[in-house]
C-alpha cells in the first residue's frame, strides 16, 4: 500500500488540532468500515490508508516525529536516530499512545451490532484482518563498565511520562541490543505493540578494557617492586586481590588471575583479568638514586636486547 500525506488522506489540514484530527477520522470510518462495506474493495483500501495515517496523527509524539520528518507516511524512520541516556529523568523507551481505536470503533458500531461490545480480553481483536502490529522502536542507552561487567538496573522516564525499569544483565557488552517484548509502537485496532531494540553502549574506562571475556589491565609499579619483587595489590572490577611479582620484573610483563573476569549468564564461563606491568620511576632522581645506578652500571651493564 503507497503512502501519501496522511492530512490529505484525512483531509485535514496540517495545523488541525487533535479533536479535528479524531472527528475526521470517525466520519471516514463511519462511511469506510468493512462491516458496512463488505463487497467494496475500494472502501476497503480505502479505510486501510485513513486507518494507517489515523496511526500517525492520532498519536501526538507519533505525529510530532511525522512533522519533524524523523518518520515518513507509513511510519517507518526516514533516518537513524537515537536517544542516549545514563539513568533516571533523560529520554528513554516508549511506544507512543496511538489514537483509541478500539473506543472509537465500539462506541461507533455498537448501534450497528445490536449490542453492548463487551471488555477487552487478553486475545487481539482482528477487526476483519485489518489488525496491524505496532512499530518495533530503537533506542540507545549508555552505561559504565563496571556496569556492563555487573549487569545493572536502570530507571528511565519515557517521553510520555511513564518510568520504565530495565535489567541489564552481567557480561553485556558494547553494541549488544535488548529486546524488551511490547514496549514498542502501539498496535492498531488491536495488534499487538511492537518490541523496543535498545542497543547498548559502554563509556570506556579508565583502566580496564574487554576482550571477549577478559579484561586487560596496565598495572603501575615501583622501581624496587619489579627489582626486589614481592605482593602488590591490583584492582579487579569487583574487588582487590594480591599478586606477587618475581624478582626483576619487567615492564610489559603479563600475569592472570583466573575466574577475575566477565562471566557470560548464559553459559557460566567466566573469562581471566590479565594484567601487564608498567615500571614507573620515581618523579624526580635524586643524587644518592644516580650515584648508585652510576656504580652498579659499571659493574653490572647488561643488553636488554634489540632497540
Amino acid at each position: 500500500m503507497n503512502a501519501i500525506d496522511p492530512y490529505a488522506i484525512l483531509g485535514v489540514a496540517r495545523n488541525a488540532d487533535d479533536g479535528e484530527i479524531r472527528s475526521a477520522f470517525r466520519k471516514l470510518a463511519k462511511e469506510l468500515h468493512p462491516d458496512l462495506n463488505p463487497q467494496d474493495q475500494a472502501a476497503a483500501e480505502r479505510f486501510k490508508r485513513i486507518s494507517a495515517a489515523y496511526e500517525i496523527l492520532g498519536d501526538p509524539p507519533k505525529r510530532r516525529q511525522f512533522d519533524t520528518g524523523q518518520i515518513d507516511a507509513n511510519g517507518e524512520p526516514r533516518h537513524t536516530y537515537q536517544h542516549s541516556y545514563a539513568g533516571a529523568g533523560h529520554p528513554g523507551f516508549g511506544g507512543g499512545g496511538c489514537g483509541d481505536f478500539s473506543g472509537i470503533f465500539d462506541e461507533m458500531f455498537r448501534a450497528h451490532s445490536g449490542r453492548q461490545s463487551g471488555p477487552r480480553t487478553g486475545g487481539p481483536r482482528t477487526n476483519n484482518g485489518f489488525a496491524r502490529r505496532g512499530q518495533d522502536v530503537r533506542y540507545t542507552l549508555e552505561i559504565d563498565f563496571v556496569e556492563s561487567v555487573t549487569g545493572v538496573k536502570k530507571r528511565v522516564t519515557m517521553p510520555e511520562g511513564g518510568v520504565l525499569d530495565l535489567a541489564v544483565p552481567e557480561g553485556t557488552g558494547d553494541g549488544q541490543v535488548l529486546r524488551l517484548k511490547g514496549k514498542g509502537g502501539t498496535g492498531l485496532l488491536g495488534g499487538d505493540p511492537g518490541d523496543a531494540m535498545v542497543e547498548i553502549k559502554v563509556r570506556p574506562h579508565p583502566r580496564f578494557k574487554r576482550d571477549g571475556l577478559d579484561i586487560h589491565a596496565d598495572v603501575p609499579v615501583t622501581l624496587d617492586e619489579a627489582v626486589l619483587g614481592g605482593k602488590i595489590e591490583v584492582s579487579t572490577v569487583g574487588s582487590r586481590v594480591q599478586l606477587t611479582l618475581p624478582k626483576g620484573t619487567s615492564s610489559g610483563r603479563m600475569f592472570r588471575l583466573k575466574g577475575k573476569g566477565i562471566r557470560n549468564p548464559k553459559t557460566g564461563q567466566t573469562g581471566d583479568q590479565i594484567v601487564t606491568v608498567q615500571i614507573v620511576t620515581p618523579p624526580e632522581i635524586d643524587d644518592e638514586l644516580a650515584y648508585f645506578f652510576n656504580v652498579w652500571k659499571q659493574k653490572r651493564s647488561y643488553d636488554p636486547g634489540p632497540r
